[in-house]
C-alpha cells in the first residue's frame, strides 16, 4: 500500500505545479505568462515614447527654422534702407511652407502618441487600479493602428492645431513689418495715396497687395477658429481613450455641420464581411465561435461546377482577425474557400449599437 501511495503522490504532482502555474496570456495564437506579456508591453511603450520624443524635436525643428528665417529677414530688411520691402513677402510664404511641413510632421508624432495615449490609458492605469480589466477595445484598436497605420488626425486639425500655437503669431510680426517697412523707409508718407503707391510689387499695385493681404490673414483667421474645437489630438489634447475615436463613430457623424463637418475625418475602425464556403460547417462554425468569439450564420449554396451542395458561412470581423479566421477554417477544413470583403456598416454583436443615442 505505501508503494501505491508513493506512486499515486508522483502521478499527481505535476498536475498540482500545473495549477499553480502562473496564469497564460492567449492572444492571436501565442501563449505567453502575464510576466512575459508585461515584460513586452514595457519595451514596446519605450519604442513608442521614443519615436514620440524624435517626432516632436522634429516639430521645434521646423519651428525654430520659421523663427530664424524670419529674424534674419527682418534684420535685413530694416538694417539696410535700399532692401524693397516684398523681401518680408517671400519671407512670409517661406513661412507659410514652414506651417504645412511641420503639419505633416505633426500627424506622424500623433500616430505614435495615439499609440503611448492608449497604453497608457486603458493598460498602466487599468493596473493600477485593481483588479486589473482593460477597456475591451483597446488591444484590438492597438493591434489595428499596428497592422494597418493611419493618422489619427487630419491634415486641418493639424494645420489648424500648429497655426493656434507658433506661426499665427509670426505671421503676425511679418505683417506689422512689412507696414512697418513701408511707412519708415526711407521716411513717413504725406497721405495714404503715397502709402498705397509703395505697397506696389512689380506689376501689382498697392490696392491688389493690401487686398491680398487682407483676405490671407482673414482666412488664415477664420481657419483657426473653424478647427478650434478638434480635439482628436492625443499628444496634447490627451482624452481618455474612446473619445479620440469618437467621430469615426456612426452615431456622431450627424452632429458635425458646415464647415466642421468638411474638416473633421471620418476614419473608423475596418469591418469586413467573411464567406466561407466549406463542407464541414458545423466543425468549422464552432472552431470560428470558440476562436474568434464571433458569431457565424449558415446558408445553403451549390457548386455549379461539381453540382454538389455545400454550406456558406457568414462572419463579421475586423482587420485584425482575419489571420485568426484562416487559421480557425484551416484546423478544421484546408479544402475550404474563404473570401474576406470590405462592409459598409456592420452594427450589432460586438459592433455599432443598433440604437442611436
Amino acid at each position: 500500500m505505501a508503494v501505491k501511495s508513493t506512486k499515486q503522490k508522483t502521478r499527481t504532482k505535476p498536475k498540482q505545479e500545473e495549477a499553480n502555474e502562473e496564469p497564460v496570456w492567449t492572444y492571436r495564437g501565442y501563449k505567453l505568462k502575464s510576466g512575459e506579456f508585461v515584460t513586452a508591453m514595457v519595451h514596446f511603450f519605450r519604442a513608442e515614447v521614443q519615436r514620440a520624443n524624435i517626432w516632436r524635436q522634429r516639430l521645434d525643428t521646423t519651428t525654430n527654422w520659421a523663427v530664424v528665417v524670419t529674424g534674419a529677414t527682418l534684420s535685413i530688411a530694416f538694417g539696410q534702407a535700399s532692401v524693397h520691402h516684398s523681401v518680408i513677402l517671400l519671407n512670409t510664404l517661406l513661412v507659410v511652407w514652414f506651417l504645412f511641413i511641420e503639419a505633416r510632421r505633426y500627424r506622424y508624432y500623433e500616430l505614435w502618441s495615439y499609440r503611448v495615449r492608449l497604453m497608457e490609458t486603458d493598460f498602466y492605469a487599468a493596473m493600477l487600479v485593481p483588479p486589473f480589466h482593460p477597456s475591451p477595445e483597446w488591444a484590438e484598436n492597438l493591434a489595428e493602428n499596428l497592422l494597418t497605420p493611419s493618422f489619427p488626425i487630419s491634415m486641418w486639425e493639424a494645420f489648424g492645431r500648429r497655426l493656434r500655437r507658433n506661426y499665427y503669431w509670426i505671421l503676425l510680426i511679418l505683417l506689422a513689418s512689412w507696414v512697418a517697412k513701408i511707412w519708415l523707409f526711407p521716411e513717413a508718407p504725406k497721405d495714404l495715396a503715397e502709402f498705397l503707391s509703395r505697397s506696389a510689387v512689380g506689376p501689382f499695385p498697392g490696392e491688389v497687395m493690401i487686398a491680398l493681404g487682407i483676405g490671407f490673414y482673414l482666412f488664415l483667421a477664420i481657419f483657426a477658429i473653424a478647427t478650434v474645437n478638434m480635439t482628436r489630438a492625443t499628444g496634447e489634447i490627451l482624452p481618455r481613450f474612446g473619445d479620440e475615436s469618437a467621430p469615426a463613430a456612426p452615431s456622431m457623424e450627424g452632429k458635425h455641420t458646415g464647415l466642421r463637418a468638411l474638416l473633421v475625418s471620418r476614419r473608423r475602425r475596418r469591418q469586413l464581411l467573411a464567406l466561407i464556403i466549406t463542407d464541414k460547417s458545423e466543425t468549422v462554425s464552432a472552431r470560428i465561435m470558440t476562436d474568434l468569439k464571433r458569431g457565424v450564420t449558415s446558408m445553403q449554396g451549390k457548386g455549379m461546377y461539381t453540382g454538389a451542395d455545400r454550406s456558406i458561412l457568414l462572419c463579421a470581423l475586423t482587420v485584425t482577425e482575419v489571420h485568426n479566421l484562416k487559421t480557425a477554417v484551416a484546423k478544421e477544413d484546408p479544402k475550404a474557400v474563404v473570401i474576406v470583403s470590405p462592409a459598409q456598416e456592420v452594427f450589432g454583436g460586438g459592433f455599432a449599437p443598433l440604437e442611436e443615442e
